[in-house]
């Protein structure tokens, strides 16, 4: 099943390609070089942490309550979070199911890397930068949800309107 449907959108891929303008076809092939470019590091990402986590418990030295440790594996893995996010996003344009990158795309990237910042955060850190990060997020958070709000709406007034078919 998943064979299929990754067959169907290289196949409307292919269809697309034709009614594409030149300016169009760059950006598809940008958008699938930065896509290919992207999965490498993540998985180069992947491998490290692998290797760093089977290295710790390998050690002994992992202990998830030693505030340091906790720090870098998850900073890690927010940090492959992030990258996915981001592919995913580029391949959404290059499937051609998103015209540009989106805004709301864009905040939430951002969101999860604040969220990275409060958990790799240093326990010493002043209180006028956590309030800086705090207002950030309360900011993107904000934006965000009047994104959606937006979206929701529109969708609602498509819904309700009249067909044009009858």
């Amino acid at each position: 099943m998943h064979k299929e449907s990754g067959h169907t959108a290289l196949d409307e891929m292919r269809s697309q390609w034709r009614l594409m303008t030149v300016y169009e076809r760059f950006e598809q092939v940008v958008a699938l070089v930065l896509s290919a470019v992207i999965a490498v590091i993540i998985v180069v990402s992947l491998l490290q942490l692998i290797s760093i986590v089977f290295t710790l418990l390998i050690l002994d030295a992992f202990n998830p309550m030693d505030h340091k440790v906790f720090q870098s594996v998850f900073g890690m893995i927010m940090t492959l979070l992030i990258a996915m996010e981001f592919k995913h996003s580029i391949v959404r344009v290059a499937l051609r199911r998103d015209s540009i990158i989106q805004v709301k795309t864009v905040i939430l990237i951002g969101l999860i890397a604040l969220a990275r910042k409060f958990v790799v955060l240093d326990p010493d850190t002043s209180p006028a930068k956590i309030a800086a990060l705090a207002g950030a997020t309360l900011a993107l958070g904000a934006t965000y949800w009047l994104l959606r709000e937006r979206d929701d709406r529109a969708a609602e007034t498509s819904e309700h309107a009249p067909s044009s078919s009858q």
